[in-house]
């Protein structure tokens, strides 16, 4: 296993749809197990193919509740059914994220509070998760990844304007743009 430098807002493998996985190989087993080296490295909740530079339909997860319950997995090829979103902004304290593809900043975004995702696992066999709250937000800014979205692009324009203006200060929004967690120093 080895840890993969992270795609940062710009590449253009992180703003196209990825392709469906055809056949699970051992190279697709590789680069999950890849990315989850490199996810909780980072640290981060959840990976996409494409934030690796790979454009397949796959994605980590993986989150522990107050209570101390792991949830961890990996789903390709998903689909992503949502709940409709509640009306009103979003709350700065109880619904801003991250992402590793625009490192070290967070933005208040109004995600679905529940969801269902269905796709397969490494062994070809059915999987289907529903999930509420931070698990439901994980799974859908996953699932943004692979049809080429990253979470600021979501954002109201008050934030979009600070987004670009942190990308332009520290030269993203570039293809190539790229770190490695565990190597790379990311501030300032």
């Amino acid at each position: 296993m080895a840890v993969l430098p992270i795609r940062i807002m710009g590449d253009p493998v992180l703003h196209a749809p990825a392709a469906p996985v055809g056949e699970i190989t051992a190279e697709v087993r590789e680069l999950v197990a890849d990315m989850f080296e490199t996810m909780d490295a980072a640290p981060g909740v959840g990976l996409a193919a494409p934030q690796v530079g790979v454009a397949l339909r796959i994605f980590t997860y993986t989150y522990q509740d107050d209570d101390g319950a792991p949830w961890r997995g990996v789903i390709v090829n998903p689909e992503l059914w949502m709940h409709p979103l509640e009306p009103g902004s979003p709350d700065p304290d109880d619904e801003s994220e991250g992402c590793l593809s625009f490192p070290g900043e967070r933005f208040p975004l109004r995600r679905s509070e529940r969801v269902r995702v269905t796709g397969t696992d490494l062994e070809g066999a059915p999987v289907s998760i529903e999930v509420d709250g931070w698990r439901a937000r994980i799974l859908q800014h996953e699932f943004d990844h692979l049809d080429g979205v990253l979470y600021v692009d979501r954002l109201d324009d008050g934030d979009w304007k600070t987004v670009q203006k942190i990308a332009r200060k520290r030269g993203w929004g570039r293809p190539g743009a790229q770190w490695t967690p565990g190597i790379d120093d990311l501030e300032g």
